[in-house]
């Protein structure tokens, strides 16, 4: 029976439609999935929207809409994207789905029962626009003396209510000894150190219901009362599986990488976890942060007008250069900044110019010499050289893997492009044309080869990054079913006699 393997994005807040950041996330997710199924895991993929909240109810308002009709639009647009950058989820769960809602009650009710749930009166900060409530030590100031949020610059509210909370507190010991117990919980590993801290500073019980608005999951046996919109989108991850006994549940859970960015990991690694413990489910294998990207240096803004579309970006450029882009260009748990002359740069260079070149000028030389077909060779490591690129053909599939279980798609990437540049300065040096004038056909038919075998191989390291020209290249080479499919195949494969099909350019130049 295959391995499982279930990973999930966060659930994306409505109140706007998908940026770069959304994307990067999900390009992120969607490579990890790619790859494991290409390892015959059984892989379930989770993404979807988080709709609920005081900040949607009042975005819809402003557009004089009702809430769910506001929601429907946005997420519309949300599916439109994930189709368009080639997104190969499993589900997409909306916290409108009625499975959801169901399930998001279940467990209040339980916890209730429990007495991990009670009913209280919270006085407190509150920004609508993080739907996170602050004490007065973590405000901040603006020019105007008010108070507001640490993290968006908002100014906050004072408010005071009837609540209902979760007994946070109660969690504190357990979550230390989780961190100290399984050092890979969170990662990259500076923000577990920023999670270590938090909860050690002393967690305060958590308010988990609001009634000065209706737009979320009502309580059931109080429906004055909305549950707040972050412990209803956490309960996801699990109402999506058919929590408690659906035996998609008890397959998959626990999830092995839950990806978002680094600011929301907290709520993950704290609050989500802790409710996890609080039902007496087993928490998730890794919960793992990537970094921000900034624009040119600036914080990305509509007001700045620097909002990078990833729509626009793929209908221009095409998808797979913005995901080789987004993953290649920063390690993936560090921040990244983007401009239009990076971009164009690395499209040049490593994709029309060390890809898109190895490609045109290997099947060039194989119909030119060959008359496409691919010679049978007896010895692939006829020279230094040949030896050289043999054993590096055999070599960056385990650093390839090594790489990507952990995430480091940008090194993966790294590895990948020394074998294309190996490749190339191979032709240079070898010099096929020279060889053909001189009646070298023994060699030549090795350099072709392992030029064809290098092609095949990288097409195989490239399909989760970029499938449309892994499958493109895989065309060209006149391979069968798909590149993925041949991921387990190593160096050497029997490609004798294949007539290849050159076809237009992968990358033109930009």
């Amino acid at each position: 029976m295959p391995q499982k393997f279930y990973i999930t994005t966060p659930l994306y807040y409505v109140n706007d439609v998908p940026h770069i950041g959304h994307a990067y996330t999900t390009i992120g997710a969607d490579v990890f999935a790619r790859y494991k199924r290409s390892k015959g895991f059984d892989v379930f993929f989770l993404t979807g929207t988080d709709e609920h909240g005081q900040k949607v109810a009042q975005s819809a308002e402003k557009e004089g809409k009702e809430p769910k009709d506001f929601v429907d639009f946005i997420v519309g647009r949300y599916k439109e994207a994930w189709k368009t950058l080639q997104i190969t989820n499993d589900d997409f769960l909306r916290t409108t789905d009625e499975r959801h809602i169901k399930t998001v009650q279940n467990i209040f009710e339980t916890l209730l029962k429990k007495g991990l749930i009670y009913k209280g009166d919270y006085e407190g900060w509150y920004c609508v626009t993080c739907e996170t409530f602050w004490a007065e030590s973590q405000l901040e100031k603006n020019q105007k003396d008010e108070k507001i949020c640490p993290d968006c610059g908002k100014v906050v509210n004072k408010l005071k209510e009837e609540t209902y909370f979760f007994k946070l507190s109660a969690f504190e010991n357990k979550l230390l000894q989780l961190y100290k117990d399984k050092p890979d919980f969170v990662k990259p590993k500076s923000l577990l150190n920023e999670v270590v801290n938090f909860v050690k500073q002393g967690l305060k019980d958590l308010s988990i219901t609001r009634t000065t608005f209706k737009w979320g999951v009502p309580v059931p046996s109080e429906p004055q009362h909305v549950v707040y919109v972050w412990f209803d989108a956490l309960i996801n991850y699990i109402s999506a599986m058919g929590y408690p006994d659906d035996e998609r549940f008890k397959k998959f859970w626990p999830a092995d990488v839950q990806l978002m960015g680094k600011e929301i990991v907290r709520f993950h690694a704290v609050i989500w976890t802790a409710m996890l413990m609080a039902l007496d489910i087993p928490t998730p294998q890794k919960v793992f942060g990537h970094g921000w990207w900034t624009v040119e240096g600036k914080k990305m803004s509509k007001s700045f007008g620097n909002v990078v579309d990833p729509i626009e970006m793929s209908e221009k450029f095409g998808v797979d250069a913005f995901r080789y882009f987004i993953l290649r260009e920063v390690a993936f748990g560090n921040d990244g900044d983007f401009s239009m002359q990076l971009f164009i740069n690395r499209y040049n260079a490593d994709l029309a110019n060390d890809l898109g070149n190895l490609l045109s000028r290997t099947l060039t030389m194989i119909d030119k010499y060959f008359e496409g077909n691919i010679p049978d060779v007896r010895d692939h490591g006829i020279d230094d050289l040949s030896k050289d690129i043999v054993n590096l053909l055999n070599q960056t599939p385990v650093e390839f893997d090594r790489c990507v279980d952990k995430m480091a798609f940008s090194e993966a990437l790294e590895n990948v492009w020394k074998l294309i540049s190996f490749a190339n300065a191979y032709i240079e040096q070898e010099a096929p044309w020279v060889l053909a004038k001189k009646g070298e056909t023994e060699k030549l038919s090795c350099v072709l080869f392992n030029l064809y075998e290098t092609l095949r191989i990288v097409a195989i390291f490239v399909s989760p990054f970029m499938p449309n020209s892994s499958l493109k290249i895989w065309q060209q080479l006149n391979l069968s079913q798909e590149p993925e499919k041949f991921a387990p195949v190593p160096f050497g494969m029997k490609i004798a006699g294949i007539k290849v099909k050159k076809g237009e350019p992968l990358f033109p130049r930009r």
